[in-house]
């Protein structure tokens, strides 16, 4: 199990001398994970370094929400890739105003203790982001620990990053998005309790915040469904609307998943919800009659989908 600390300080003895992939790995894609997987060193832990907030969040607070994932669903993701230490940095005025010596010296070395540090070739820290990796190199040979440099990813000729994700997100193209990441673009968090107008005509929902993250195209997805936590624990298919529910009014955007061939109570227990496939936009209907075919015709289209996935 992956074991998370929340300061470069009070770092147990446990957890020192770690390899560490160092960067803000936004989304886990395949230039992360190809950084994650060069960091390991024989004898040491592995472990991943990042921040919270993410350093755009402290810079631009009032920015529309760009995440692809929050700190759960990078720390479950992170886990699945073998890491067992997760060092998550506070992002705040002090750390902005940090020189790239400081930092490598203070944080890295006498902080979290680590033995080598890889970082990806477009790695930027420090005031001013004036720390590269080739800086990070020269401070690591004066300051005692190891660098490595992994060049960035490509597919199909086009750089993997963040950016190109949340395009394909946006555009409803999932698979897409999912070819970068190296796995499926998940949400991951608490259900909530709901206004629980689903039970009323045949599909309960579990419904989850997508607060501070990059919305995807809005509407209905066939989806996977894994239960984390709880007596209902396991994999599950289903249909999920991620949207604003204009059948009833102005609401904030969120995730309400109807899990096929499912029946327990999972309000407050913890789902990671895959986007497989963009089914549909949302849709305002005369009535419930129309809505509940809608629906019947969306969960048949989703088993459809996924009796391939």
């Amino acid at each position: 199990m992956i074991v998370q600390h929340y300061h470069w300080t009070g770092i147990p003895p446990e957890a020192r001398d770690a390899a560490v992939a160092l960067g803000n790995f936004d989304g886990v894609h395949l230039g992360h994970q190809a950084v994650i997987a060069q960091a390991r060193r024989p004898g040491h832990p592995l472990g991943v370094v990042t921040f919270e907030p993410h350093p755009r969040q402290f810079f631009a607070p009032a920015a529309p929400p760009f995440r692809l994932m929050g700190p759960e669903a990078k720390a479950n993701r992170l886990e699945k890739l073998g890491v067992e230490h997760l060092y998550v940095l506070p992002f705040d005025g002090t750390m902005a105003g940090m020189l790239p010596d400081a930092f490598a010296s203070d944080v890295l070395k006498r902080g979290l203790g680590v033995a080598h540090v890889t970082v990806g070739r477009d790695f930027r820290f420090g005031k001013g982001r004036t720390g590269t990796a080739e800086t990070l190199e020269a401070l690591g040979r004066e300051t005692g620990f190891g660098v490595t440099v992994a060049d960035l990813v490509s597919l199909d000729g086009t750089e993997v990053s963040s950016t190109a994700i949340r395009q394909a997100l946006s555009e409803g193209r999932p698979r897409d998005a999912a070819r970068m990441l190296g796995h499926w673009h998940r949400i991951d968090g608490p259900v909530l309790h709901g206004e629980k107008r689903g039970r009323d005509f045949g599909y309960p929902t579990a419904n989850m915040n997508v607060l501070g993250l990059h919305l995807p195209r809005l509407g209905i997805y066939a989806v996977k469904v894994d239960v984390l936590t709880g007596p209902h624990k396991g994999s599950w298919n289903g249909a999920a609307s991620l949207g604003v529910r204009p059948m009833f009014g102005e609401n904030a955007p969120n995730l309400e998943t109807f899990i096929l061939d499912f029946d327990g109570d999972i309000y407050g227990e913890h789902l990671s919800v895959a986007l497989v496939e963009y089914i549909r936009p949302e849709m305002k209907f005369a009535g419930l009659p129309e809505l509940i075919a809608q629906m019947d015709r969306d969960c048949a289209i989703a088993r459809e989908i996924l009796r391939s996935v």
